[in-house]
């Protein structure tokens, strides 16, 4: 048996892979950044593009795990190689998700083009999704590199997250009990901030797959999180 060949094939599948992962996540920042925008600006057709945006993320989750399923059947692979193959279909799972949150933002910017501007909101969610993007591109980041330092980073930024988040849920309360006019608003906005905080734990949870994967074990300390003052959603 050729075992060179063997390994061969099976690191240029892997690698097949991970670039498709790598992939995937360029098109979720793109997607949270363009939908925080288009909220912005009250770009409806960016939304529109955000929206169909998501069929490509979504079949890149599929390319991957049909790849990653084959890799398994044919390739048998074993310790750290059955590691990273577990940890590219979790990723692109946690991805996946994350592309979901960003198309469900888009989704209100047509309602909210129709309501009365909140005084500032805009300016806040920019900020989560900034700081969320940034969370989930150092996670990748620390995908390529396995880089646990940066993994760990990224991990405890969720707590900021978690605090940027609150600190907007009480904003738009206190903008309700101010002025009724802007309950409608609010409320679709307060669905965004969830969303954007969600995808903070998606890339918190991909942090936590470069962790796995670096040591052989996930974390077992519990997730540093804040207290949230939001119903979920």
């Amino acid at each position: 048996m050729n075992t060179g060949h063997i390994l061969t094939a099976f690191d240029r599948d892997l690698e097949a892979a991970q670039a498709l992962v790598v992939r995937m996540g360029g098109l979720v920042e793109t997607a949270l950044l363009d939908a925080a925008e288009a909220l912005d600006t009250r770009d409806e057709d960016l939304a529109a593009r955000v929206r169909a945006g998501d069929k490509a993320i979504d079949a890149l989750e599929d390319e991957i795990n049909n790849r990653c399923a084959l890799l398994l059947a044919l390739r048998g692979p074993t310790a750290g190689d059955l590691r990273t193959v577990l940890t590219v279909m979790k990723i692109a799972a946690a991805l996946e998700r994350a592309g979901d949150y960003a198309k469900n933002l888009a989704k209100r910017t047509a309602a909210l083009s129709q309501m009365q501007p909140v005084p500032g909101a805009s300016a806040s969610i920019r900020r989560l999704a900034k700081a969320v993007v940034q969370m989930l591109t150092d996670a990748l980041d620390a995908y390529i590199r396995r880089d646990l330092k940066l993994a760990e980073d990224v991990r405890t930024r969720d707590r900021d997250v978690d605090q940027m988040y609150n600190s907007i849920f009480r904003e738009f309360l206190t903008h309700m009990m101010e002025d009724p006019r802007t309950i409608g608003p609010c409320m679709h906005l307060h669905f965004i901030a969830k969303n954007i905080e969600r995808v903070g734990d998606h890339a918190t949870a991909v942090a936590e797959q470069v962790i796995y994967l670096v040591t052989g074990a996930m974390p077992e300390d519990e997730r540093p999180k804040v207290d949230s003052t939001g119903a979920g959603t």
